[in-house]
């Protein structure tokens, strides 16, 4: 089948998990690239993390909000979470779901997928607050894994998310196991002017 000659379609991979392709346009994808930019050259900085074990993880993250280190939100923000990105989470939900019910996130992650870099299975398991998590992707495509509430092993359910695309997953989803293992290098569109993957995550802590 010739790429792109079918558009892909919205899919429900696990219940309360929603998939939208193409949720954002071009334009709106480069703003947001800028402005991840933009970030970074701000108070905080994208740095790996260092995993109490001793390891490093591959993705460059910088925090926005409250800020995350494993496996605890800390007291006080370096960086306020920004209003647009508040909208952009109540839009997502809106898509998604028909209805935001007042989500208010309150830390966002920028996680920034260079050569060679994945995320391991994991639960996003330290928020009090039940609301979904809204994820979007920009630049490069990549595979992600979507599996079960119990362990990082099977069942699972493998996505392709390209660059402009909305994840959503709550409910009964809502802490499922869920990781990069793939992202396919030089495959963002050439206009986006980013190399490498962003991966921009909303959460509502509840704290």
């Amino acid at each position: 089948m010739p790429e792109g000659l079918f558009p892909r379609e919205r899919s429900e991979p696990a219940p309360g998990a929603v998939h939208v392709p193409g949720w954002l346009p071009l334009e709106r994808q480069r703003e947001l690239v800028e402005a991840c930019r933009e970030f970074g050259r701000g108070p905080v900085a994208y740095e790996s993390t260092v995993l109490p074990g001793g390891g490093v993880m591959s993705v460059r993250s910088l925090h926005l909000g409250r800020r995350w280190v494993p496996y605890r939100y800390l007291d006080g923000v370096a960086v306020e979470l920004p209003d647009w990105l508040v909208e952009l989470g109540r839009a997502a939900l809106v898509e998604a779901y028909g209805r935001h019910r007042g989500y208010a996130p309150d830390t966002g992650l920028v996680n920034f997928y260079g050569d060679g870099a994945r995320m391991g299975m994991h639960q996003d398991r330290e928020e009090r607050s039940p609301a979904p998590v809204v994820s979007v992707s920009l630049g490069d495509t990549c595979v992600f894994r979507l599996g079960n509430t119990e362990d990082r092993g099977r069942p699972w359910t493998d996505v392709e998310l390209a660059s402009g695309d909305l994840f959503v997953f709550g409910g009964p989803s809502r802490c499922a196991f869920h990781g990069v293992p793939k992202v396919y290098a030089g495959t963002a569109e050439p206009a986006l002017g980013l190399r490498g993957r962003l991966n921009i995550t909303l959460r509502e802590t509840g704290l």
